[in-house]
Formats: structure tokens, sequence, C-alpha cells
């Protein structure tokens, strides 16, 4: 049932950028292109995002456990589409509360309605303190993807 529910959440941001409106949900979404851990085929995931200091952090909602996630734990090169500009780029992962939870602060300020409103949907206060970050950080995954050049 989850799976499904991810198809269907991915096909509108995908659907934006393949008629050419990346620029408009590109300032939340990206497309992450990795290559697929059991069948090495290209496999195209839309995921928020924050780009700081020139490197781009995706946090994986499911851990781990995510299909994109384990592919570029195989594989760290990725591809990525932001808006209509396109990089190779090489993820690193961390499963650090901390580090996952300074993301989450940061994304807090940069967006403290809709992470706010995940939060809670998490069964998390939408202002929640360190410490309860941190805890929620503990079932999470976040990627740090450097650029490496033009696709």
């Amino acid at each position: 049932m989850k799976q499904r529910i991810f198809r269907m959440i991915k096909k509108p941001p995908l659907l934006a950028y393949a008629l050419g409106l990346g620029q408009i949900v590109g300032h939340l979404v990206l497309l992450l292109t990795t290559t697929g851990r059991k069948t090495g085929l290209s496999r195209i995931t839309p995921l928020q995002y924050e780009e700081i200091n020139g490197l781009y952090y995706v946090a994986s909602a499911t851990g781990t456990k995510a299909d994109w996630y384990r592919n570029l734990t195989a594989n760290p090169q990725v591809e990525v589409q932001v808006r209509r500009k396109r990089f190779k780029g090489n993820a690193e992962t961390t499963t650090d509360p901390s580090r996952i939870a300074d993301f989450l602060e940061y994304r807090l300020a940069q967006h403290p309605f809709m992470v706010g409103a995940m939060m809670k949907a998490s069964g998390l206060p939408s202002k929640p303190n360190r410490a309860q970050l941190e805890e929620y950080a503990l079932n999470r995954a976040l990627v740090i993807i450097r650029p490496v050049s033009a696709a």
C-alpha cells in the first residue's frame, strides 16, 4: 500500500518536469537519477531538497529502506535536475541523527508551514525542539549531493 502511495506522489513532479515546468516545481523538488542496484537501469525519483553552499541535501522519510537510497549506496554517482540545470554528482549518505536534526532545523526555518505540517503529520509538534528532532531522525537518512560536472 505504501509503495502505491509513493508512486502516486511521484507522478505530478515528474509530469511537471516533463512538460517543461521544472522552473515552477524546481524550487522545492529536484529529480534524482540513480542506477538500480539490481537491474543497472536508470531510476528517476522526485525529491524535496535544500541547496546549502552549493551542495544538495535530500532526506529519506523512510530511512535506509527507500529504493532510491539503497540504489545510491550501491552506486553513489547520480544525476540531478534542478529546474533547467542538470549535473552529475557524488552522493554521501548519513544516518547520524545530529546531522539529520541540523538539516530538519534548517528546513523548518526555510519552510515553516510546509515542514511544520509534515512534522505534525508524523506526530510531532509543528515546532519541535532539538530532542524531538533527534528522536525523529533516528529512523531517517540524509543524502548530500556534491555536483561534479554538467550532465
